[in-house]
């Protein structure tokens, strides 16, 4: 007779308990940005809605912004730290292909021996996250996950890219997943179409880059992030009210049962056409922290959860569509209840 290997079982129900983010100090205008591209801050508001952006500094590190985070979101659940028992990281910006930036974070916290790894679903990071972290504490296999999202896509960009060198910037946010009386993290509709990976992409893989040098050595051009805009736009606007109302039938509720709705803060005019094709209720805020915070890919759920908290429109309790999309193309949307939270001590920004 063959072995029996023991099985596990987690909990029946799980929720974000708390949230915590971190905003890079310095403040970017667009007449700052607009300069390099030959633009306007008039320009760049209509296209995207973004007045300002944060860059972040060399000592604003993906480790550091999202230590940062964490810190506050461990404080917002009001959990021992010692109950985490695996950390996630949503990012595109750890410029390593190996090790990962997660076990890094988990040490910088003092969470020592536990599961830490890294997921790349572009700017549908976190919501993959969420989504695994809450499977883990329902599978017993994690009593408490840390989610971070977390970007430096300063790093990445051509500053003189008219299609990318306004819309990207800084930051990280973090979110504590683990056990709930009642259901607070919705079924995750995902998912992926690979005949788009050309519309958000490393305009170069690194062998090239590294055949480049070989052939024209200090005239070789680095690779950069690269985005096909218009390409990005019709596939969102066709493809994503279908992904939130999904969301929405799966948690078993109506728009008109939401109290918030949380996009990825890709581009004002899109987050504009979701919330107009879904027919939101009047009741139900809308984030849009594009304006002061630009797209920060896997960080901005986070950023723009914690900004419509923080700004009173939202609060915790309250029941909120996250959608995210990206790179790949990729995919995710849940309905969650929204966190208690904690927001960044006020920092002192300059401009510039």
């Amino acid at each position: 007779m063959a072995a029996r290997i023991a099985s596990i079982s987690g909990v029946e129900h799980t929720a974000m308990l708390g949230l915590g983010v971190y905003r890079p100090a310095r403040i970017v205008s667009n007449d700052e940005v607009a300069g390099p591209i030959d633009s306007s801050d008039e320009w760049i508001r209509t296209r995207s809605g973004i007045r300002n952006r944060r860059f972040a500094s060399e000592d604003e590190t993906i480790i550091s912004m999202s230590a940062a985070a964490a810190r506050d979101a461990i404080e917002a659940a009001e959990i021992d730290a010692s109950t985490i028992d695996c950390v996630i990281v949503a990012t595109s910006t750890w410029l390593l292909l190996t090790p990962a930036a997660a076990p890094q974070i988990a040490t910088e916290l003092g969470l020592n021996g536990i599961a830490a790894f890294d997921i790349s679903a572009g700017c549908a990071g976190f919501c993959h996250a969420v989504a695994v972290a809450s499977d883990l504490v329902k599978g017993g296999t994690a009593r408490n996950v840390l989610v971070i999202g977390v970007e430096r896509l300063t790093d990445t960009i051509n500053p003189a890219d008219r299609g990318t060198a306004f819309l990207f910037a800084d930051g990280a946010g973090a979110v504590i997943v683990g056990a709930s009386e009642e259901p607070a993290i919705g079924p995750t509709v995902w998912g992926s179409d690979g005949t788009q990976h050309h519309a958000i992409r490393q305009d170069k893989d690194w062998m090239e880059f590294f055949r480049e040098i070989d052939a024209k050595g200090l005239d070789a051009v680095r690779p950069y992030l690269a985005m096909e805009g218009t390409a990005v736009f019709r596939w969102a606007a066709h493809s994503l009210e279908k992904v939130c109302r999904d969301a929405i039938d799966r948690a078993g509720l109506t728009p008109d049962e939401l109290d918030a709705m949380i996009p990825h803060q890709a581009n004002g005019r899109i987050i504009e056409i979701m919330a107009r094709v879904l027919h939101l209720p009047d009741h139900c805020a809308l984030a849009n922290d594009i304006e002061e915070t630009g797209n920060t890919s896997a960080a901005s759920i986070p950023l723009a959860m914690e900004a419509l908290l923080r700004q009173g429109d939202a609060k915790p309790g309250g029941t909120a569509l996250l959608i995210a999309f990206g790179a790949g193309l990729s995919y995710a949307a849940q309905v969650v209840t929204l966190p208690n939270w904690r927001s960044q001590p006020e920092l002192s920004t300059q401009e510039g």
